[in-house]
């Protein structure tokens, strides 16, 4: 149920941002310091790339499929052990946010068309701005908690702009960060297989 809401979830607010947002477009949700602005993402996180050859893009994704599959069964042994339910869960929030982004790199240069000045259209399969495995993710949440110009005595650094926390990233993202940072934190309760309670039988005469 987790992975299938944080999925559900993912794509509506992707394809939202994607149909309704011009390429760059920015919107102020509360205050200056949380706002929706599109940008896509042809490579890993921060928008870091293999090369620049397609066959970079390629690998990628059949990376991430690899990751997927294989979290699927790591998640099922998970269950299958019975370790604590904070694993699994952290386990199911990282799955979702793998296969959130999977989906965009597979699909979506195939069912969209490019996003420039021109708001993109959904469009038949095949006729999108790309091949399949190709297609870039699309991030939008951003929260500039800090925007603003360093003091000139700062060493190397004086007078440049400065933004905390200045990613920009999707829902399936965040639940990687959260899955994998709670798990990091919690690792020495939550790996721990659940011992079931063994029944005391009283001696009989």
């Amino acid at each position: 149920m987790i992975i299938l809401l944080i999925i559900i979830a993912d794509q509506v607010l992707k394809v939202y941002i994607k149909t309704q947002f011009y390429y760059g477009e920015e919107v102020n949700i509360i205050g200056n310091w949380f706002k929706l602005h599109f940008i896509e993402n042809e490579g890993m996180a921060y928008g870091m790339k293999l090369n620049e050859a397609a066959t970079g893009k390629l690998i990628l994704t059949l990376f991430r499929l690899v990751a997927v599959v294989f979290g699927f069964f790591l998640l099922k042994n998970i269950v299958k052990k019975g370790y604590h339910k904070g694993a699994i869960i952290c386990g199911a929030l990282i799955l979702a946010g793998a296969l959130g982004n999977l989906i965009d790199s597979t699909f979506y240069g195939m069912i969209f068309t490019e996003s420039t000045f021109h708001l993109a259209k959904m469009v038949p399969f095949g006729e999108g701005y790309g091949q399949l495995f190709h297609g870039r993710v699309v991030d939008m949440l951003y929260f500039p908690l800090v925007d603003t110009t360093l003091p000139q005595w700062v060493p190397f650094f004086g007078g440049d702009d400065f933004v905390f926390f200045g990613a920009i990233f999707n829902i399936a993202d965040a639940a990687i960060s959260i899955g994998v940072i709670t798990l990091i934190l919690f690792q020495k309760r939550f790996l721990q297989k659940h011992q079931p309670e063994t029944e005391v039988v009283g001696a009989t005469e």
